[in-house]
């Protein structure tokens, strides 16, 4: 039960919804996802990012200049 609840409070993205906030192409964000840098769950012949996992993965990427 209590991952149900977890699962409650994800926000799924798509692949365009990432790459218009990442202002990157959808082909960036496939080779992102397909090279396992950023999680996403497939869904029939669709990708879905957790919203949380693109937080994640600019802050593992964010260069103090």
């Amino acid at each position: 039960m209590g991952s149900r609840s977890l699962l409650e409070e994800v926000k799924f993205l798509t692949v365009a919804e990432v790459a218009s906030l990442m202002r990157v192409s959808k082909m960036t964000v496939y080779r992102l996802v397909h090279a396992g840098d950023l999680a996403a769950v497939r869904v029939g012949r669709s990708f879905r990012v957790p919203e949380n996992a693109v937080q994640d993965y600019l802050a593992s990427t964010f260069k103090d200049s």
